[in-house]
């Protein structure tokens, strides 16, 4: 199927799953072409129609020549440069469905004729996600005022192919499609991430015998909070059917707060959706053409900081600092599940469970060491991102860095030391059960055999690093399916 795209507003939530992540391809309607094409016309009316006027990279040069005025007839050959040296980044590309996501959210500009450009540069724009592979993208060396290090490489073959008009170079190098799309990518990931976490620590209650209490539906009103109360649900409708012997004194903290953290995940999610939500509509062009009115028959071009996105790096900030506390969790339940005089669980829970001369826990009981690796790298990957100053581009204009890329790129690591902190407390809490010849509740029992099928149960010492491995990348999977 294809997404069709008529106003700003079509590019959302959804249309990023659709496309980005799908892989379903793009058509601009009749009504949003009709209307580019309109603005191109009142466009070129009113470069025409003031010599004075002064609008940059149409009737100016670009970044530090910005000074200098263009006559009428140096426009043409200004907009043609082919200014390929400013893609300079390199590095390991961005995954193809974020990609996707920077061309998606790159229409934004054009839908309603902000970008000022002609519908075949929009068209164009929109084939490239019909299916051909997405060009490349490096994730690292990012540090413009702007975006044009990515989008540069991004529509490098698109300008190649065009004899470009006046903006239409502008059009595809300026704004801020590429935080959209990378708070967007996050923000999609975040849900099911979050759905991972709820049966992995729904689990781990199981396996410990935690009193149900802790997770009580009372709490919904007296906590006050919507996204406590999503997660205290989760947690109960996972849990129904689960044992009865259960300890008769409340359980150590990190039990207790399950619902808070993982509340405070929700939280971090419907930030970064609200940020997804509002920065893939926005018109972020600079500069940036606003259509016709009663004022202003021609409409206008300003000069804004429209490709400056200022929330996208706050809300991937508290998605990394989610993914290291959820770290943490794992870490602390692990521990807890091997030792038997808080679990009550067997000593030699992690060992041959049918023998009595087995010293100490095994090799499982080394588990929560790496668990607590992985949860010191996401706490050095959720370091907030602030805004970075820039002069390297010499004393002009350039003087503030975009942060994004920093942010998506330490949530994405941040997340996946999660994916690994959370799979080995599955394994854990796995073996909790089967040693003690439980069963998961209803809701977990195919959860369980998953992760059985790729970590069975222990029965003797074996080398369980590959195996966690690809449990950790299985949960990973669950996260971004492609």
């Amino acid at each position: 199927m294809a997404v069709t795209l008529t106003t700003r507003t079509d590019i959302n939530l959804d249309s990023v799953f659709r496309v980005a992540w799908n892989r379903e391809s793009v058509t601009i309607s009749q009504q949003a072409l009709n209307r580019i094409a309109d603005c191109r016309a009142t466009f070129l009316q009113l470069i025409d129609s003031d010599a004075d006027l002064v609008i940059y990279g149409v009737t100016t040069a670009m970044g530090e020549l910005a000074r200098q005025k263009l006559a009428r007839n140096e426009r043409d050959r200004h907009a043609r440069i082919k200014a390929f040296a400013a893609a300079t980044s390199f590095g390991d590309p961005y995954p193809e469905r974020v990609v996707r996501g920077m061309v998606l959210a790159r229409l934004a500009n054009f839908l309603e004729g902000h970008a000022a450009t002609t519908p075949r540069i929009a068209l164009a724009v929109a084939d490239m996600l019909d299916g051909r592979p997405m060009p490349l993208v490096a994730s690292s060396g990012q540090g413009g005022a702007g975006e044009i290090l990515a989008l540069y490489p991004l529509f490098a073959d698109l300008s190649s192919r065009f004899d470009l008009e006046v903006k239409e170079r502008g059009s595809l190098i300026n704004g801020s499609p590429c935080a959209a799309a990378l708070v967007a990518d996050s923000a999609l990931g975040a849900r099911r991430r979050i759905h991972v976490a709820e049966k992995v620590f729904a689990l781990s209650i199981e396996a410990f015998r935690a009193p149900l209490e802790h997770y009580d539906a009372a709490l919904d009103a007296l906590w006050n909070d919507e996204h406590e109360a999503t997660a205290l649900r989760a947690l109960r409708q996972l849990l129904v059917g689960a044992g009865n012997a259960r300890r008769n004194y409340q359980a150590p903290v990190s039990y207790r707060v399950v619902p808070k953290v993982l509340g405070q995940a929700h939280r971090a999610r419907a930030a970064a959706e609200r940020a997804a939500t509002v920065s893939l509509a926005s018109a972020s062009d600079n500069p940036v053409y606003i259509p016709p009115d009663e004022a202003h028959p021609l409409g206008r071009c300003i000069s804004t900081g429209g490709y400056h996105n200022a929330m996208a790096a706050p809300a991937l900030d508290d998605l990394a600092a989610i993914w290291a506390d959820i770290s943490l969790l794992c870490d602390r339940h692990g521990s807890k599940l091997l030792n038997g005089n808080i679990s009550h669980l067997p000593d030699l829970l992690m060992t041959n469970r049918h023998a009595s001369d087995s010293d100490g826990h095994g090799n499982v009981g080394y588990v929560p060491m790496a668990i607590t690796g992985y949860l010191e790298q996401a706490k050095l990957f959720a370091q907030p991102t602030l805004i970075p100053g820039t002069e390297s581009a010499g004393a002009g204009q350039d003087d503030i860095a975009a942060t994004a890329f920093l942010a998506w790129s330490k949530e994405e690591r941040a997340g996946r030391c999660a994916d690994a902190a959370l799979a080995m407390l599955a394994m854990l809490a796995s073996q909790a059960l089967y040693v003690t010849d439980q069963e998961a509740p209803p809701a977990l029992r195919s959860f369980v055999a998953e992760i059985r099928d790729i970590v069975p149960p222990v029965e003797d010492d074996r080398v369980l690093g590959p195996e966690l491995a690809s449990l950790a990348e299985w949960v990973t999977a669950q996260v971004f399916p492609i």
